[in-house]
């Protein structure tokens, strides 16, 4: 689940609720540093920081943190190849710091705040400083600009993590196998957008609560107002359509552009138009998939690729890499 999910279901609730927040991983872990998850005061949950192993043992800490309005750390360390205490379906190995946070008062106020920056499209850094152990914390939230600080424990005393919009998805092409496609998207964190010429094919029933835009390509391209920051994938399977929507979108900076189609049609989409690195051709990891969902989960792959910054050989991109640089927070 992504940190957007989780600042929707904080604005939702009504009932006391406790954030849980993976801040230190040592070893093997289910889910990585940063990760978050709400313990409601009924037992429910949203998200999850393991295969379930904790999620039990971490609800039993909700009344202690409700009634006391104070935050705690809860450490599991499971490294030990004797311990045997957590049972067969672990799942993790590792050295494990979960931060968990009565979700009231200055918390609530930047977690809120955070929400509506997200909502105008704006990334903002939560900055936790932890005073007396972890039982104080101070908070602290600015707009991100540019380059911030890696998130994570920046020093033992300070934990940073940054909260940007959904990445958008724009699919041109609104066949019947856009529609997995846009699901996997979807369930994978990104927002999605289906874009098309024909009205009878972005129907709600067809592409439920994703958004759609109905235009020819030239209108599309004006209406969609693509950004470095989006990704793309083309699949109308329409040559015209597809040559004229690409040669287009091309002249933005985006982030990522797939076509889907063999290497030789791409070519002639692409013929005489320059081809930046972000142009992916056929789209997708080869993974050898065939048919609408195989072909969706290789799409999606790459697109989580991208997005982790992670190469499909295992390396890493040079987008995927960021120091400190607290210049690039705007307070708040």
């Amino acid at each position: 689940m992504e940190a957007y999910d989780i600042l929707q279901a904080v604005e939702r609730q009504v009932q006391s609720i406790v954030l849980a927040t993976v801040i230190y991983v040592e070893g093997h872990a289910y889910r990585k540093q940063g990760a978050m998850m709400l313990l409601m005061a009924d037992g429910s949950s949203v998200g999850s920081i393991s295969p379930g192993c904790l999620e039990a043992d971490l609800s039993g800490y909700v009344p202690l943190v409700g009634e006391s309005q104070k935050p705690q750390m809860i450490e599991y360390d499971m490294r030990p190849a004797d311990d045997f205490g957590w049972g067969e379906t672990i799942g993790c190995g590792g050295l494990i710091r979960i931060l968990l946070e009565p979700v009231t008062g200055e918390l609530l106020v930047h977690l809120l705040a955070t929400k509506a920056a997200l909502d105008r499209g704006e990334a903002m850094q939560l900055s936790r400083t932890f005073v007396q152990g972890y039982s104080d914390i101070q908070y602290r939230s600015c707009f991100v600009v540019g380059a911030v600080s890696a998130d994570g424990l920046s020093s033992p005393s300070e934990y940073v993590y940054t909260f940007r919009p959904k990445p958008r998805v724009v699919v041109f092409g609104a066949n019947q196998d856009a529609i997995p496609l846009a699901r996997l998207a979807a369930g994978s964190g990104f927002r999605v957008v289906i874009a098309d010429w024909r009205d009878a094919y972005c129907t709600a029933e067809r592409f439920p609560g994703m958004e759609t835009v109905v235009a020819f390509p030239g209108a599309l391209l004006e209406k969609l107002k693509l950004t470095a920051e989006d990704y793309v994938v083309v699949m109308s399977h329409q040559f015209d359509k597809d040559a004229e929507f690409v040669r287009g979108a091309v002249k933005s900076s985006l982030r990522y552009l797939g076509i889907m189609g063999s290497r030789t049609r791409s070519e002639k989409l692409l013929d005489g138009v320059e081809r930046p690195d972000w142009v992916h051709y056929p789209v997708g990891l080869n993974i050898g998939s065939e048919g609408p969902v195989e072909n969706a989960i290789s799409i999606v792959a790459e697109l989580i690729s991208d997005k982790r910054g992670v190469r499909a050989s295992g390396g890493r991109n040079s987008s995927a890499a960021s120091g400190r640089n607290i210049q690039g927070c705007r307070p708040w």
